[in-house]
């Protein structure tokens, strides 16, 4: 169809005016969607920042009475004042030692005045502390100011981290000397490490010592003076640490939080980070959580792809409404005209009627024509319309193929470099190595039938009906869930099932989710077992199945039974769960029609519920 000049001109216009709308929405979207994500970053940051905290401080508070403790022992007092008699050195240093044992430290030693160490735990360690002075120490000198002094640093003879705790020793008003404590806090990196986020803990001149990536260990979070430099290395705070700057690109900041580029796994690779600071007044200590903004970056991709679709989609829909309405004004244009032609026709027809009586069937014939010729054009549109539908389809067609064609290609390639190096294996003798890839293939293979299945089911959701459920497909999968725990923790786990086709009423999914967390619960309560022992049992009494989970662990204490199904209470240590394994047990049981209890062992800890048999 050929368009005037003025036509082709506003549609030029028009799709320019539809680019530059679409750059500045699609601006505007991007920095509304970056500010969001990244406050719902911080907001999150400040909850685990709160968190770690919380728990840095719990573990310097178990610690920070002891020296204040010992500082009143008599024993510490004798041997300051007589600091030459052997016999007595030798007691106070069995007596700290087993100090040290009971109380989990690195090392408890006792100073006189002058800095001189003249009693320790390690005394008979290759390298004992007894000889050595540590009056260049902050911890020495606070202790000496008759106040209790902390420190964190590596240890100038052993040269492990640790954070050291000291307080005066004395007799009567004078301080005679200070007894000192350190702490192994290398414990704190390993709770952490498995987080997404990296979390650092650096000193007051911005030296990073305890942190979740052991690459940041000893690196400062900006370049330090040359007088800092010289004073840390003085203290021996940190000998033969390079103290480089962790980043030196800041892209942000604020005084709330600071965005900077830092190394990624693979030192060729820079990401962007957020970084959220807290200070810990009593440790001298400030906290820091860095979270990688990537999720931010591809969230505003996949909105601009949203938005821009739906603005093309718009425009084009705009630009189809408008082409319908020309072509019906174009055809009204017709109507009038053919209106006016017969008008026309009509009066001349009245005045001629004898001798115009041939030309009038002429115009007549004319007539009829120009009216088949309209209603092929109707006819014309009609399948135009349809076409433009079919195309429509079509294309949505298209994108469907495009999403399974991604979704399988990349299994595609997996198998053909399995095939390959199968084939390769087998060439070689290694048959091992080639089962191994075929196995990978049929894992492939199974990714791939599932494709389909999934877009079948993309939309449904799960009715958690009550049907015959067989409780050997339960016990299945909530092994297969836990079969790595299990076989890392080298735990023997036994299953009886009497009988073996015992089918109960109940949720497949909902009972598996009861076992794994009966099982997990006494997979942790026999972590310290020499031999760890699950036995698993569902057997048919009067109607109902029984199902019991016993561990060979500690038992609950008397005193926690009667909380042990209420939220958030729990036993463990913390950080290992937050109390709701049994609580969300509990109620899945009673939605299912059933009841589950402690009952009382002789050995370990025993739960049982049951429920009616199917």
């Amino acid at each position: 169809m050929n368009y005037p000049v003025p036509t082709l001109q506003r549609r030029a216009i028009s799709g320019l005016l539809f680019v530059i709308v679409l750059i500045l929405v699609l601006n505007t979207v991007s920095t509304l969607t970056y500010k969001r994500g990244v406050e719902q970053l911080e907001q999150q940051g400040n909850v685990r920042l709160e968190l770690y905290i919380n728990y840095l401080e719990g573990i310097l508070e178990k610690y920070q009475s002891l020296p204040e403790l010992l500082a009143i022992d008599k024993k510490l007092v004798k041997a300051l004042l007589n600091p030459t008699e052997h016999k007595r050195i030798e007691t106070l240093n069995r007596y700290l030692e087993t100090i040290n044992k009971v109380s989990d430290t690195l090392d408890t030693y006792l100073m006189n005045k002058d800095g001189l160490t003249i009693a320790a735990s390690n005394w008979n360690e290759k390298h004992p502390f007894i000889g050595r002075n540590f009056s260049y120490r902050p911890y020495f000198k606070e202790a000496m100011k008759g106040k209790l002094g902390r420190y964190f640093a590596l240890g100038s003879t052993s040269s492990k981290r640790g954070y050291y705790f000291a307080f005066p020793v004395r007799k009567d008003d004078e301080i005679l000397g200070a007894v000192a404590i350190k702490i192994n806090i290398d414990t704190v990196e390993q709770k952490w490490a498995d987080r997404d986020e990296n979390f650092l803990v650096s000193d007051p001149d911005g030296v990073i010592f305890i942190t979740t990536n052991p690459e940041w260990r000893y690196k400062t979070l900006g370049p330090l003076p040359a007088t800092t430099l010289k004073r840390i290395t003085e203290s021996k705070r940190y000998p033969d640490a390079t103290l480089t700057p962790l980043s030196d690109t800041i892209i942000e900041t604020s005084d709330k939080r600071q965005i900077f580029s830092v190394e990624g796994k693979s030192k060729a690779q820079t990401i962007s980070v957020l970084k959220q600071s807290q200070y810990m007044p009593h440790a001298g200590w400030n906290v820091h959580i860095l979270t990688d903004i990537r999720v931010v970056k591809k969230k505003i991709i996949l909105i601009d792809i949203l938005v821009a679709a739906g603005l093309f989609l718009a425009f084009f829909l705009s630009i189809m409404l408008m082409q319908r309405q020309q072509r019906l004004a174009e055809m009204k244009k017709i109507e009038r005209q053919a209106k006016i032609a017969l008008q026309d026709a009509n009066e001349q027809l009245e005045s001629r009627v004898l001798d115009r009586t041939q030309k009038l069937t002429e115009i007549n014939k004319l007539l009829r024509k120009e009216i088949l010729e309209r209603k092929q054009t109707e006819i014309k549109l009609k399948r135009t319309r349809r076409e433009l539908i079919h195309a429509a389809k079509l294309a949505v067609l298209g994108q469907m193929s495009a999403g399974i064609n991604h979704e399988l290609n990349q299994p595609l390639a997996a198998i053909r470099s399995y095939t390959d190096n199968g084939r390769q294996f087998l060439q070689k003798g290694r048959l091992e190595e080639a089962l191994w890839n075929l196995e990978q293939i049929g894992e492939l293979t199974e990714r791939m039938a599932q494709i389909g299945i999934q877009l079948k089911l993309f939309s449904k959701k799960s009715s958690g009906q009550i049907v015959a459920v067989p409780f050997h497909g339960i016990v299945d999968g909530a092994l297969e869930i836990l079969k790595p725990s299990i076989k890392k923790e080298g735990v023997n786990l036994a299953v009886k099932i009497d009988p073996e086709d015992l089918e109960v009423k109940g949720n497949h999914v909902l009972l598996q989710q009861v076992l794994v967390n009966l099982i997990s619960n006494a997979m942790q309560a026999i972590e310290a077992q020499k031999e760890k022992i699950i036995d698993v049992e569902c057997v048919e009494k009067e109607g109902f199945v029984v199902v019991s989970v016993q561990d060979n662990g500690l038992g609950v204490p008397k005193n926690f039974r009667k909380n042990i199904f209420e939220p958030f209470f729990t036993t463990k240590k913390s950080g290992q769960g937050l109390g709701l394994g049994l609580t969300i047990s509990d109620r899945i049981v009673q939605d299912l029609g059933g009841h589950i209890t402690l009952v009382p062992s002789s050995t370990g800890a025993r739960f049982e519920f049951s429920l009616k048999k199917a």
